[in-house]
């Protein structure tokens, strides 16, 4: 539902310069997907009326992460006030609450967001609510000064606190919550009267003090706004929320047999009673329904795995990856772009391109699909209880019908009839003693050529 009274402005133009990369921070990806998104998802779960991206000048690529809201930028970057600054073009006339979230906080969840929410529409009325928290290690945390009445007085920063004020554990976690209707007078009200000439998004809450406005603090979870600005904390984002998608996995009724050593994608989705080995991997785009096994060192992104597979170990499915009911795909295996019927069976050393393999058919090992001539991609069908028999290339676009059988070692390259028995091979041919005299030429020759180097 449509929550008309809410907007939402998410920061994204930082450049993360500690990152050390030419991708804008923002678009580091978490479990699979671009930080920021994780971000406009917990937003967009409140349902508001408005949502705009604030981003930095040349970050044109994160318009289609954020999609399909819109974006403005930030041409100056002077500060966070000014960030938020650039998105009232896009809040003109907008009389409800407006969130200010930050693009690099990818642990933040709606209900994390929805508190500020409920605070700022209390009876009190404050004029902006900011998120506070409590983390283990303050270390260089502003805090969250309260007065008498638990209205926040003021933020300080570390740097400008007295020791009397360190020790306190409430601290600003930078994410608020604005009345809409008095947001742009404390966004024209903040200087930039500092070390760096910026105009901070903390100074509002000094701003609406002056004017007799009361702010508020809504407490949140520490983890949950872990802002990234290097490569180490993304790791540690990376770690929590992994620890969180396996948490729900579990809850929803998969077995993971070694929970720390799977990777999940936000958008993966585990069916009941599905179990998981160790070291799996899974990349974005991945369902797997109910009663499928997957087995360990099996990396699958992309694909759609029915009820009672069975998948690796040691298996790869690409993206298109379609496995049907009660198939197999096993070990060193790699399936792009295809599909397995209904009981299909590819279990040893194979690697199927481009190719729909009906129902029960059963591909042998060391069988590969030729699906690229160097210039364009072919496609091989293979009709229902099809036996392909070991180290056969069918070379697309070829089609084999119902129950026939393709001899081993064949190279096929014609349609195969239904019911046909397919051979391409030379016929075997056996040299009597052949191999008897061919080790006593050879065992000469090696003692000859030592004998030679011996005198040298």
């Amino acid at each position: 539902m449509t929550d008309a009274s809410l907007a939402c402005v998410i920061l994204a133009a930082g450049k993360g310069t500690r990152m050390k990369s030419d991708l804008p921070k923002v678009l580091h990806p978490v479990a699979g997907v671009p930080m920021v998104r994780h971000t406009v998802d917990a937003a967009t779960a409140l349902g508001p009326e408005r949502l705009v991206v604030v981003v930095g000048p040349g970050m044109a690529a994160v318009d289609a992460a954020v999609a399909p809201w819109p974006t403005v930028v930030q041409q100056a970057q002077l500060g966070t006030g000014d960030a938020v600054k650039a998105a009232l073009p896009l809040l003109e006339d907008f009389a409800g609450d407006v969130l200010i979230v930050y693009g690099d906080t990818p642990l933040i969840t709606a209900d994390d967001l929805r508190v500020m929410v409920e605070r700022r529409r209390a009876p009190d009325d404050p004029a902006l609510v900011v998120l506070g928290m409590r983390p283990d290690d303050p270390a260089q945390y502003g805090r969250l000064l309260l007065d008498a009445d638990g209205h926040l007085e003021a933020i300080v920063e570390h740097a400008d606190a007295t020791p009397q004020q360190r020790g306190i554990g409430l601290c600003n976690a930078g994410l608020m919550a604005f009345d809409g209707r008095r947001m742009a007078a404390l966004l024209h009200a903040i200087g930039n009267d500092n070390a760096k000439g910026e105009y901070y998004l903390t100074d509002a809450v000094a701003a609406a003090r002056a004017r007799g406005w009361p702010c508020a603090v809504a407490e949140g979870d520490a983890e949950a706004v872990l802002g990234i600005n290097s490569r180490a904390e993304l790791a540690l984002a990376e770690k929590a929320m992994q620890q969180r998608l396996r948490a729900r996995a579990m809850a929803d009724g998969a077995t993971l047999i070694d929970p720390d050593t799977v990777y999940l994608s936000a958008d993966t989705r585990l069916g009941r009673d599905v179990t998981i080995f160790p070291s799996v991997f899974f990349g974005p785009g991945v369902v797997v329904e109910d009663n499928v096994e997957i087995r360990g060192f099996s990396h699958i992104e992309g694909a759609r795995i029915a009820a009672g597979a069975q998948v690796g170990p040691f298996a790869r499915l690409r993206p298109g990856a379609m496995i049907g009911p009660d198939a197999h795909v096993g070990n060193f295996v790699e399936v792009k772009n295809a599909t397995l019927g209904a009981g299909a069976k590819a279990n040893h050393l194979t690697y199927l391109g481009d190719a729909d393999v009906g129902a029960r058919s059963n591909i042998g090992a060391g069988t590969i699909t030729c699906n690229y001539d160097g210039f364009l991609k072919y496609r091989t069908v293979l009709g229902e209880e099809v036996f392909v028999g070991s180290n056969t290339a069918l070379v697309a676009p070829v089609t084999v019908g119902d129950r026939a059988n393709i001899g081993a070692g064949s190279v096929i390259t014609k349609d195969v009839a239904a019911d046909a028995l397919a051979l391409e091979r030379a016929d075997q041919r056996e040299v009597p003693r052949g191999a008897a005299r061919f080790r006593t030429a050879k065992a000469a020759e090696k003692a000859k050529r030592s004998g030679t180097q011996g005198k040298a």
